[in-house]
């Protein structure tokens, strides 16, 4: 194993990510098919709230640790930094056991709040079982990530993003041939299909286990540390440390979660309000806050790569004093975020219509809500870069104040949003999405002010990066537009995908192509790496 620098372990865990996003997009296509629109529902249901959950049982340990592994390794402090990771795992297997023993015991409560006072919507108990189902794989899964975040603080990204690649490939294999098993084999009802697939979850991450365990195991030499050199730092000094790096986390995790859940919750109250029936609105409903983010994950694969390999190398130049390198290496990581994900969001919104045809078949709904949720996905997943720079400055309080503020914004404003545009004869399920993206910038603001005005950061290079691509734009929309209204194919999938292939690829190489002209990706990613990566795909 090689420790990884900024820019390329940003490359690294991009890529296997991405590769992650997209099987994670795809097998959707086969899946939903499977299991129709009422088990589309259901897994929506159950996947949100394990997510929530999920957050809640790892509690911002793993990040805690390869925040303070990464300190601890800058400072030299080796002993303190393996106990770290020993009393970590202790922490996080009270709290997985806790979160799974809850989610299990309280999943007809949590059924209830889902569909109160909704008539029509899917029965308590088949919300209940699925939660229930999901519920197990909160046994190993938190485990999975302290060991990434492990290694993430000793600048090894790779171990970490190949075993998300694994996770998801047994999870998708268990998820298609259990679910076909179940319904088509087997004939047992939706509900209990959805449940079999949710276990998908608990063996991915297993297969991921064993395989960090075995990678681990044959490295130990890079890990292992002197006995007899002991650090003055005691367990008890390092769990409270954890506990307290945590809260932020803790709260950022769980907002982006109640982010979903609240929006699921009140775009069915605020349809339902209007006149929709109990069916469009859960339908909807779950198009808004899992099938069309399910799209655009390749935007937030950009922001989880980015935050992969921020975290140890904004830590080693705050902890060193270095402000002016953690500025820059803040302005290259939002600079990268934009220059990648503005293109794809662009991409999506023109083509919607038919890219959610390919994955969910044609729908009056879908492709609406898709285009609004590439706006949504790149504000939310700028935001999440900026939350990751603040804890790495241990800026605890400004994270958390800036993600309530923004939290209580959305909450307050979806139905009011949804009832607005009703009257305004406007698409009223746009409400929810704009609530969002109204909360997310709010909260970005408070953070660029606040890092101007205490640490005396300058945003003019983000500002520079981001003109370049302006012209670029604008070309690459022109002909992706044209493209879209001379190429017909009608609803057959086949050729909607070749479609969106042709003008993907054309679209895509414009881009890059007039980037490359101006020097816009040379001012991002350096000319260095640039010429890396055209001499390694043979162009230069």
């Amino acid at each position: 194993m090689k420790k990884d620098s900024f820019l390329k372990g940003t490359l690294i865990a991009s890529i296997a990510i991405i590769i992650t996003k997209i099987l994670g997009v795809l097998y959707v296509i086969p899946f939903y098919k499977i299991i129709g629109e009422t088990g589309g529902v259901l897994y929506s249901y159950a996947y949100n709230i394990y997510n929530l959950f999920l957050n809640i049982s790892t509690a911002g340990i793993p990040i805690a640790i390869s925040m303070l592994i990464s300190e601890y390794v800058t400072l030299g402090k080796i002993d303190a930094k393996e106990r770290t990771f020993k009393v970590g795992k202790k922490i996080i297997l009270t709290f997985s056991v806790i979160s799974f023993l809850t989610l299990f015991i309280f999943s007809d409560s949590i059924a209830m709040f889902l569909v109160n006072g909704i008539e029509g919507a899917n029965k308590i108990k088949d919300i209940s079982l699925v939660i229930k189902a999901i519920s197990i794989s909160l046994i190993i899964t938190p485990y999975i990530s302290v060991l990434r975040g492990y290694l993430q603080g000793h600048k090894f990204i790779a171990p970490g993003s190949i075993s998300q690649v694994w996770e998801q490939v047994i999870r998708i294999a268990i998820i298609l041939i259990g679910s076909y098993l179940s319904i088509n084999v087997f004939n047992t009802s939706i509900p209990i299909g959805v449940s079999v697939a949710l276990l998908g979850a608990f063996f991915g991450a297993l297969g991921a286990y064993i395989y960090l365990k075995i990678k681990i195991n044959k490295n130990k030499q890079l890990f292992e540390t002197d006995e007899n050199k002991k650090d003055n730092i005691t367990n008890k000094e390092l769990g409270k440390k954890i506990i307290f790096y945590c809260i932020p986390l803790i709260i950022i995790s769980i907002t982006n979660d109640l982010y979903t859940i609240i929006d699921q919750k009140l775009i069915i109250k605020g349809l339902y309000i209007i006149g929709f029936s109990a069916d469009k609105c859960e339908l909807i409903s779950s198009i808004v806050c899992t099938w069309a983010p399910k799209i655009c994950m390749i935007i937030s694969a950009i922001s989880m790569g980015l935050i992969t390999s921020l975290i140890p190398h904004i830590i080693e130049s705050y902890t060193k004093k270095d402000y002016q390198s953690s500025n820059k290496i803040f302005n290259q990581a939002i600079s990268t975020m934009l220059l990648v994900a503005l293109p794809l969001v662009i991409g999506i919104m023109i083509l919607s219509k038919d890219v959610y045809t390919i994955f969910y078949g044609t729908s009056p709904y879908g492709g609406k809500i898709l285009a609004i949720s590439a706006i949504v996905c790149i504000v939310i997943s700028t935001l999440s870069v900026m939350n990751t720079a603040l804890q790495g400055f241990k800026k605890f309080k400004l994270v958390i104040i800036s993600t309530i503020v923004g939290l209580l914004l959305n909450a307050l404003l979806d139905i009011p949003m949804i009832l607005l545009l009703n009257k305004l004869n406007i698409t009223p399920y746009y409400g929810t999405s704009i609530a969002t993206i109204i909360g997310g910038l709010t909260s970005m603001t408070i953070i660029l002010i606040y890092l101007k005005k205490k640490l005396k950061f300058k945003y003019k290079e983000i500002l520079k990066n981001v003109s370049k691509t302006i012209i670029p734009l604008i070309i690459m929309t022109i002909i992706v537009i044209l493209l879209n209204m001379l190429i017909t194919t009608g609803t057959n999938k086949l050729l909607l995908i070749t479609k969106i292939g042709i003008i993907g690829i054309i679209g895509m190489i414009t881009y890059l192509l007039l980037m490359y002209k101006n020097k816009g990706l040379i001012q991002v990613f350096g000319e260095e790496q640039i010429n890396h990566i055209l001499k390694r795909i043979h162009i230069k």
